[in-house]
């Protein structure tokens, strides 16, 4: 196949659809950060949550490394606490540490503090970002948007920051399940307004980030989050793009994540991408280079980049990612390597 005429037929989009792709396309789950020294002159000291108020700064930080690696997709510089922070809940993002909650959701009468999200009245910035990159990227390179899944936002919203056990998540879900449901309700309708309004403004996929799932066991995902998770899907498939959902540690849900309605499905290090593929018949998947791996020397990387490949053995549907994202350790020069040599070997001939 030949370089795409139209966005359309960008490597991402065909492969995120199930269909060969004339290269493996390739982009890096925060890939627009913290390892690029661009990005460090343009942030500052700064709150994160003040540079994605600025589009144009958003903007220029979505784009860096498109022009620095050369990968097939840009995705949204923002944050999956965005919208809960633009309502007024409280949120913010201390540096080191990730979301922080000032008072943490508890009780039924915190759900008055979850009003309706309203993309454009609340974060207008956000669409006009999307607009700005969407221009700058032109006919062929795909903008990625992304919002958080109601289980991982929820847990930042009671735990009150970054948690290892999620004790009082857990706790909240089985003591208090109806109020659970609530809960992950209403912050489904928020990804929905989220998404959707990135979509309109020119996003061509998005990724659904369940980043912490993996803490749940199979049956109580199916039961108290699966639902609200679908909810989103279902939302977006009237708009055609592709949808991509991602977990950490999520190798025992896999086959849920799959059903809960995404195209894709992302797959951290921890699974073979051959095994992850039996068990998301029928979708296309994301993955799963591990993160640390590219702290070792080049020959290392370029040996288990080539494995990932290899597993994959040529079926359509592959969009090359690291397992976990970008860390701000990792050399960029290593990140560009591993960009090229999944373009000149990567083949998804089917």
């Amino acid at each position: 196949m030949t370089a795409p005429a139209a966005l359309a037929d960008a490597p991402l989009l065909r492969a995120a659809r199930g269909l060969p792709a004339w290269r493996v396309p390739v982009w890096f789950m925060r890939q627009a950060g913290r390892s690029l020294p661009e990005y460090r002159a343009l942030r500052g000291d700064g709150s994160i949550l003040d540079a994605i108020g600025d589009p144009a700064t958003s903007a220029e930080i979505t784009l860096q490394p498109v022009r620095r690696y050369g990968v097939d997709a840009a995705i949204l510089f923002s944050d999956i606490v965005v919208p809960a922070a633009a309502i007024g809940f409280g949120v913010d993002v201390v540096p080191g540490i990730g979301p922080v909650v000032t008072d943490p959701f508890r009780t039924k009468a915190d759900l008055a503090r979850l009003r309706p999200y309203e993309p454009a009245i609340d974060a207008p910035y956000v669409q006009d970002t999307v607009r700005l990159v969407v221009d700058e990227l032109g006919a062929t390179t795909p903008l990625i948007g992304f919002a958080g899944a109601p289980f991982t936002v929820a847990s930042y919203l009671i735990e009150g920051r970054p948690s290892r056990t999620y004790g009082l998540t857990k706790a909240m879900m089985h003591a208090e399940p109806d109020l659970w449901r609530e809960l992950l309700d209403r912050l489904a309708d928020m990804a929905i307004a989220s998404l959707l309004a990135q979509i309109d403004a020119g996003a061509s996929a998005i990724q659904l980030f369940d980043s912490w799932a993996g803490a749940l066991p199979p049956d109580v995902y199916e039961d108290l989050v699966m639902p609200a998770s679908a909810k989103v899907f279902a939302a977006i498939e009237a708009t055609g793009v592709p949808r991509i959902h991602f977990g950490v540690g999520t190798g025992e849900l896999l086959t849920l994540m799959g059903d809960a309605g995404a195209d894709v499905v992302g797959v951290d290090w921890r699974v073979p991408l051959d095994i992850a593929r039996a068990r998301v018949p029928g979708k296309a998947v994301q993955g799963n280079l591990d993160p640390a791996i590219c702290l070792a020397p080049w020959p290392v990387v370029a040996e288990r980049t080539r494995d990932v490949l290899l597993r994959n053995a040529g079926r359509p549907g592959h969009i090359f990612n690291l397992g976990h994202g970008v860390t701000p350790d990792l050399d960029p020069g290593i990140l560009k390597a591993v960009v090229d040599l999944v373009h000149e070997e990567g083949r998804t001939d089917g």
